[in-house]
Formats: structure tokens, C-alpha cells, sequence
């Protein structure tokens, strides 16, 4: 606890904040009406002009009075708005830390807390990840505080609230739980606000998926996903006024969304920023690709190892060119070239990513097929593949499909009809004991079934 000896507090602060260790922490003596007084405060983080102003104002003051304490000194004499007062020294130094100005007056046994932050931020855009052909262009950016502003700029209802909450040892990460009072699951909100206050790590060092893997440790052998992430306040509101509930995390471009259904992680914006009957098509457009990117290639394969059974219509699937990898090492390597080919566009510059996309299709089309490396038939199918994974915004579930892919062609390959069918099976049992974090099925409404709730998903009737 503060005392009410300046000296003595200086000390205290001084030594566990280590001012003199780093530059950016400021530490200016004052004196207000005679008072000796201690302002800390955190370079970059402070609106410059807004302190000044205060100090002048701090000059002007001469009524003895507003002395008596802290409380008094905060109500009478700080023209701010965010104002506290606190008495232990851990939680000032955190606030401190967190960009607070603090001000330890001599004779006062609690500091004067002024919220004056503010935080170096890039300008709010469309995201690159979650684009719409209508609708607003902006976006999530790095800064919490102006992602809950762009939310209630969408939802002005005094229903809309929003949980600030302090995360991790080190890093003390803020994460805002926001949900509509009177819309959301009071027990599975609960549930969550108990896991986030009881998460023990020691920083977050990933964000959101750091806060995710600390409340909700999944099983390592569902690759399913159970987290909705959206870059964009609109598809958040949205969801908010769904009964949803959404986690912001502060140094991330993203909301989390949950609970969520796979119904839920193949939606995107574009859905409602049409017509209801376009948008309509596109969600079972959606649907038809996503589901022949799991199935397309282990088909073709199947048909490879049975061209007996393959119906005449569609035997010019059929491969007829000979080549020096068996097809399903061809789609393997396929698999794996194409990731090594993102990966080599997320880390090549802006200015060279669209000559290497360029020379990357060429190298695995034309002079792979003229090398007798890869069929024709293959570099159309995973080309197909490639752009289905594309079509959905999820990058969890696209890699969840490309995994029971891979895994159904390894099945197929080992087992013919038998292997493609326990392919199917496996991937049909991950979807059905799967749940969402509330504890609910993955699949509903499919599972269990619910006929007016399962068009809707499907169809958008408004």
C-alpha cells in the first residue's frame, strides 16, 4: 500500500517500475500548489497535447482543500475524463506499463490514474484475407480499443457490453470479451469469463491463438476448427446480434467468434451483401466446392485402380499416358509443392510475388509434364484443388480438408473401395463428435436434425 510520504512512494515505484533502466519510461517531478508531485507516464503512449494542457491547468489550482486526498484532488482538480484512484503499488505500476499517467501527490496515500493513452496504429482498411464485392471496406487494425469502437459503431444498444480482462503474467495482454446482454448464453458466457480469469501462462505470445490453446485445449486428432476468426466489425456485429459471443485481443487485426458450427465457418459477408437468392448461391456454391475439394482427387484415384467399373461417360477421366510416378505420389508431391509454393509467396516481397506465382505455375504445368514427372490430368485436379481451398475464408478448415484428403488417398491407395469408404467414415466421425465450445453439436442443425433451422443455414431467405 502507498503511504503518505512522497519519498517513500518514489522509492517503491522507482525501484519496481526500474525507471532509470529504460528511456521511454518518464518520470517528472512537479510541484502543484506548493505540493511536490510525481508524474510517471510511458513515452508513445501519452497524448501529448491533452497532458500539457492538464499541467497547465494543474498550474492554476490554489484552493488548499482539494488537497485533503487523493479522491477529492482527482474529482475537484483532473479536467479528464477516464480518472482513478489506486493504493497498491502493483496495480499502478501495471497501469503504468499499460500507459497510464500516474501522479503520486505528497501527503496522499493513493495515486491519481489519468487514462490518456493513446497507441501507434496503422489506418483502418479492407482486410486482405476477408474482402467482400459490396459492403464497407474497413477493418479490424492492431489497437483493441478502436476495434470496439468500430463494433459500436455498428451496434448502438445498451445491451452491447464489453468485458475488459488482463491476461498472462509477463506480457498482461488485454482481451475484451464483448456479447449482447441480452442475446447470449449467460452460462456459456460464464464459463468463459471463468477460463480467461484463470488462464496461467506467462504471455501471449501468439495473440489469439495463445489465448485459445490456454482456455480451450483441443484434441490434437480433431483438426476440425471450433474458433470462427473475421477481420471485419461487420461480420462481428453480426454475429453479435446472433447471440454469439466475441473475443478481442489487443495486437491483433481479429476477432474470435464462437460458438460456431462448420455451418457457421463457411459463411462469409458476401452472403448478406446480395440479394437473398445470390446469396443464396453462393453458399451452396460454397458448399458443392468445398466438398468436391475433399473428394475429387481420391475419386479420380479410385477410378485409376478400377477402370473396369468407371461408366463409359466417364472414362475419359481415365489416364491413358504413361508416366514415371504413380499417380498417387504424383498428388503427394502436388500437396506438398503447392503449400511450399504459398509459404514462398508469404515470404517473398510485394514486388516479386506475382513473378514467382507465375514462374511457380509454369515450373509445375508445362515443364513438369514435358519432364514425364506429373499426368496432365494431375496438375488439372490439384489445380482445381488449390482454388476450391480458396473459396471458403477459414484457413483452418481448408487445411482440415486438405489433411482428410491426403489421409482418404493413403486409405484408397492401401485399400481400394474398402480404404476410400473408411476414408469417408473417419472424416464423417471427427465431424460427428466434434463439438463447439459450448458443448454442442458441430453439425447442427444436421445433427441432430432440425429441418427449418438447417435451410436457413443453407439458404438465405433475408
Amino acid at each position: 500500500m502507498l503511504t503518505t510520504s512522497l519519498e517513500k512512494n518514489e522509492n517503491m515505484i522507482d525501484s519496481d517500475l526500474r525507471v532509470e533502466e529504460s528511456f521511454d519510461l518518464i518520470k517528472r517531478n512537479i510541484i502543484i500548489n506548493k505540493r511536490n508531485v510525481a508524474l510517471y507516464c510511458i513515452d508513445g503512449f501519452v497524448k501529448d497535447a491533452v497532458l500539457m494542457k492538464t499541467l497547465v491547468f494543474f498550474n492554476s489550482i490554489k484552493d488548499e482543500s482539494y488537497f485533503k486526498d487523493a479522491d477529492t484532488f482527482a474529482e475537484n482538480c483532473v479536467p479528464y475524463f477516464e480518472v482513478t484512484t489506486e493504493s497498491d503499488p502493483k496495480l499502478i505500476i501495471q497501469n503504468i506499463l499499460c500507459g497510464v499517467t500516474a501522479l503520486i501527490i505528497d501527503g496522499m496515500d493513493k495515486a491519481v490514474l489519468m487514462d490518456m493513452r493513446t497507441y501507434p496504429q496503422r489506418q483502418t482498411s479492407e482486410p486482405d484475407d476477408d474482402k467482400v464485392m459490396r459492403g464497407s471496406k474497413d477493418g479490424f487494425v492492431e489497437t483493441m480499443i478502436s476495434n470496439v469502437a468500430l463494433i459500436r459503431r455498428r451496434i448502438r444498444d445498451v445491451n452491447f457490453t464489453v468485458k475488459p480482462f488482463f491476461v498472462s503474467h509477463c506480457s498482461k495482454s488485454d482481451v475484451a470479451v464483448c456479447y449482447m446482454d441480452n442475446k447470449v448464453d449467460k452460462k456459456l458466457l460464464k464459463a468463459i469469463i471463468e477460463r480467461i480469469q484463470n488462464v496461467d501462462v506467462d504471455s501471449l505470445a501468439m495473440n489469439q491463438q495463445s489465448l485459445i490453446e490456454a482456455i480451450y485445449p483441443k484434441k490434437w486428432y480433431n483438426p476440425f476448427p471450433k474458433i470462427k476468426y473475421t477481420e471485419r466489425p461487420d461480420s462481428a456485429a453480426a454475429n453479435l446480434l446472433k447471440g454469439n459471443i466475441v473475443i478481442l485481443v489487443d495486437n491483433s487485426p481479429s476477432a474470435l467468434i464462437l460458438p460456431t458450427s462448420i455451418f457457421d465457418i463457411t459463411e462469409e459477408a458476401d452472403d448478406y451483401y446480395f440479394p437473398p437468392i445470390t446469396g443464396s448461391y453462393l453458399r451452396v456454391a460454397r458448399l458443392l466446392i468445398t466438398i468436391g475439394a475433399l473428394l475429387i482427387t481420391p475419386l479420380w484415384l479410385l477410378m485409376l485402380q478400377n477402370p473396369e467399373n468407371v461408366p463409359d461417360v466417364f472414362r475419359f477421366m481415365l489416364v491413358t499416358e504413361e508416366c514415371s510416378i504413380p499417380v498417387f505420389w504424383q498428388l503427394i508431391l502436388l500437396e506438398v509443392t503447392i503449400d511450399g509454393l504459398r509459404l514462398a509467396a508469404l515470404n517473398t516481397p510485394n514486388s516479386l510475388s506475382g513473378t514467382l506465382g507465375i514462374i511457380g505455375a509454369i515450373a509445375l504445368s508445362e515443364f513438369s509434364v514435358s519432364a514425364g514427372w506429373f499426368n496432365t490430368e494431375t496438375i488439372l485436379y490439384m489445380a482445381f484443388v488449390t482454388i476450391a481451398s480458396f473459396s471458403q475464408p477459414n484457413y483452418e478448415l481448408g487445411y482440415c480438408l486438405k489433411f482428410m484428403r491426403v489421409i482418404i488417398l493413403i486409405l484408397t491407395v492401401l485399400f481400394n473401395l474398402w480404404g476410400f469408404i473408411a476414408g469417408l467414415v473417419f472424416t464423417a466421425v471427427l465431424l460427428v463428435t466434434n463439438r463447439t465450445v459450448s458443448g454442442k453439436s458441430y453439425l447442427y442443425p444436421l445433427i441432430p436434425f432440425n429441418g427449418k433451422a438447417f435451410i436457413r443455414k443453407v439458404l438465405r431467405f433475408r
